[in-house]
């Protein structure tokens, strides 16, 4: 309760029992945030016993970050039902905050990338962080698969094939993983020398289906050879194999027989192939002295060497 006889008090008075300035009473009365009881005679604002909470309410929002938009949608639902939007704010100023900690890491590694790195190739190191934003986008790594990927493709096997082929870059990285990246999209947005991407053959497989069938076949076939490749198991005959085989069957509507097995590994011996993709990004995705993270390229080799060993063996 304030002191005065009429129970308002003055600018002065708020600001001193608050612990702000006078300077910050009067913004967050011109923006409504906070409204006077009444003017004096002499047009000094005079605020009411309810101002003094209001207002600590409105320091302890600042304090958090929240901008002025959204402490006014907390202070506008004071009461019945301002849990959930004070939560819902505070939500998304964890969010913004995430997203410019993840910035300042990546600057940061950025930074001791350059200071490390020998004189003569600052100047390379600077170009190619220069072309990547903080924190990094993978829309360029997106843009390249699309281009990649059959027309025919549906949007969502699309989805599902970007979701692994796109590697997210690491909230805390290290240099080395900044240069990686850096150079992922480096390679991704060069110009390509012919008129378009070299595709593989089995990206003329007939067929609307043919590509969705074709690519889901391949993700469940990775992934079994991800599992063995994080075991340190060699290339090997079985379901793993199996299942690779299966997926290019179906895309062609063929049957996995010894004849088409001999087919299949002329005709992915004779793929492009684009390995510098995949080794950069398994050194975005390793965490720093771990062993290597499989990625579909990875897992790719790994089962065509399965099947090259079957099928030489087979005569």
């Amino acid at each position: 309760m304030f002191t005065s006889h009429d129970g308002l008090c003055s600018i002065g008075e708020l600001a001193e029992r608050a612990g702000v300035t006078v300077k910050a009473v009067r913004f967050y009365s011109d923006n409504g945030l906070l409204p006077e009881a009444s003017r004096s005679t002499g047009g000094h604002r005079r605020y009411g016993p309810d101002a003094l909470g209001r207002l600590r309410l409105l320091r302890s929002l600042r304090t958090l970050g929240l901008p002025v938009r959204e402490v006014r949608r907390v202070l506008d639902e004071e009461g019945a039902g301002a849990d959930g939007v004070l939560e819902d704010a505070v939500a998304g100023q964890l969010r913004a905050l995430g997203s410019q900690l993840t910035a300042l890491r990546w600057r940061e590694a950025g930074m001791r990338l350059v200071l490390e790195c020998p004189p003569g190739e600052r100047a390379d190191r600077l170009r190619l962080l220069g072309a990547v934003t903080t924190p990094p986008s993978t829309a360029s790594l997106a843009r390249f698969w699309r281009a990649w990927l059959p027309p025919r493709m549906p949007a969502r096997a699309t989805a599902a094939f970007l979701e692994v082929a796109v590697p997210q870059p690491p909230d805390d990285p290290e240099p080395a993983q900044v240069l990686a990246f850096a150079r992922l999209h480096a390679l991704v947005t060069r110009p390509c020398p012919g008129a378009e991407q070299p595709q593989p053959s089995a990206h003329k497989a007939g067929g609307s289906r043919a590509p969705a069938v074709l690519y889901a076949g391949l993700a469940q076939a990775y992934e079994l050879a991800g599992t063995q490749l994080r075991r340190g198991v060699g290339p090997r005959a079985g379901e793993e194999l199996d299942s690779f085989v299966d997926a290019y069957a179906s895309a062609y509507g063929g049957r996995d027989t010894p004849a088409f097995r001999r087919l299949l590994t002329g005709q992915l011996a004779a793929d492009p192939r684009i390995d510098r993709y995949w080794e950069l990004t398994a050194d975005v995705i390793t965490a720093p002295g771990g062993p290597p993270e499989p990625t579909p390229g990875t897992a790719h080799d790994w089962l065509f060497a399965a099947l090259d060993a079957q099928t030489a063996a087979a005569g």
